[in-house]
């Protein structure tokens, strides 16, 4: 019989290399992801393979260097900057003697940390239980036996079974949850769009400075740091600008790369905000030496939740980072390609909130097109 080990806050980070680019980006990233989980790294072992390893994912030699790193260092927890199968979480486990968490895990580790509302401590929590059901599959040997024992005996229900029909019926029940929130949702939103209100929704990458923009447009005072998926509820205010009236503007979850796609699917009534958006602000960190594959992995998403022909607008947050100035480019046609802006210092604001007049100035916005409508393109490009 194998128990799985408590987790910790200790840890030896893992980091292979498999030759397909962004290697550093990833490592870096991953020990954000890390120190958002509030878990110390105290070592980082890394490596090339071609492919990985059936049984244990890193090989055995690599695994044992992996288990020095533990004992010098005295880790309760080893973070596989990977996604792992159940049946090498579980052999990883038996050989490392802690718990090894892979970076789906560690994702879902820090949104239930920050989930505060209702809605998003449900969303969350499906998104664990819809993980833990992959994890019950051939995963841990004890959940194989039958259930006996005095008080126990019943029909022969092994203690698996019992757990994926009670996972089942938990994952019913929060489903049915989240379809309530979605039907208060849509309510709210025709409301929104009967009175002819703009509907602009904030998107990018995690850490992108979305939260501090959303602030700094709107002095909501909502929750922003340095530090990634700062902000898993979706926030709405309503946002005045002289010459346009009112516009409602959502702040929204950061995408990153390798997005479980169990949390896309538990947060789609939370990004149903982005689907049913006007207008996307994509910000992006001008700073980012990745950039370019931050905002390809944004438009990934937003393609996969069914917003990729909502029109968008480049935000370049952080100019000040990044060594540049404010201002608004257009293409050749005359359209607002992109803002460049600093959320922290303001400079640049202004110009957006111009961009933002410009595009609502525009007929009919939300009451003669449909977000499916082939003519939301041409008539943003006008």
């Amino acid at each position: 019989m194998f128990e799985r080990h408590q987790g910790g806050d200790a840890a030896v980070l893992v980091s292979l290399d498999f030759g397909h680019g962004g290697y550093e980006e990833s490592l870096e990233e991953m020990n954000l992801l890390a120190r958002s989980a509030r878990v110390a790294v105290l070592a980082t072992v890394g490596g090339r393979r071609q492919k990985p390893d059936p049984a244990l994912y890193a090989g055995r030699g690599k695994v044992e260097e992996i288990h020095q790193a533990v004992e010098d260092t005295g880790s309760n927890v080893v973070l596989f900057n990977h996604a792992i199968s159940p049946v090498q979480e579980r052999n990883l486990e038996r050989e490392l003697g802690c718990r090894v968490v892979d970076r789906t895990s560690l994702i879902l580790d820090i949104f239930a940390l920050r989930a505060k509302s209702h809605e998003g401590k449900v969303q969350v929590e499906l998104a664990q239980l819809q993980h833990l059901a992959t994890r019950l599959t051939r995963g841990w040997t004890h959940l194989e036996r039958q259930r006996g024992g005095v008080g126990l005996r019943g029909p022969g229900e092994t203690q698996l079974e019992t757990d994926r029909r009670l996972l089942a019926d938990r994952v019913k029940l929060l489903k049915s949850r989240l379809e309530k929130l979605h039907r208060q949702r849509m309510v709210q939103r025709r409301a929104r769009v009967r009175s002819d209100v703009l509907s602009v929704s904030l998107v990018g990458y995690t850490n992108a400075g979305k939260s501090t923009l959303f602030n700094a447009l709107t002095h909501a005072g909502t929750y922003a740091a340095d530090q990634l998926f700062a902000t898993l509820d979706t926030t709405t205010r309503r946002l005045y600008l002289p010459d346009a009236g009112n516009i409602t503007l959502s702040d929204t979850v950061g995408f990153i790369r390798d997005l479980p796609h169990a949390l896309v699917a538990a947060f789609r009534a939370t990004l149903e905000e982005t689907i049913h958006a006007d207008l996307l602000l994509h910000v992006v960190d001008a700073a980012a030496p990745l950039r370019d594959q931050q905002v390809a992995q944004v438009n990934t998403v937003l393609a996969e939740i069914g917003a990729a022909d909502v029109p968008q607008v480049i935000v370049h947050n952080k100019v000040d980072l990044a060594g540049s100035g404010p201002g608004v480019d257009r293409d050749e046609y005359g359209t607002i390609s992109r803002v460049r802006l600093s959320a922290r210092t303001g400079a640049g604001l202004q110009g957006l909130r111009e961009a933002l007049v410009e595009i609502a100035a525009k007929p009919s916005v939300t009451s003669e097109l449909t977000l499916d409508d082939p003519r939301w393109n041409a008539y943003v490009s006008q």
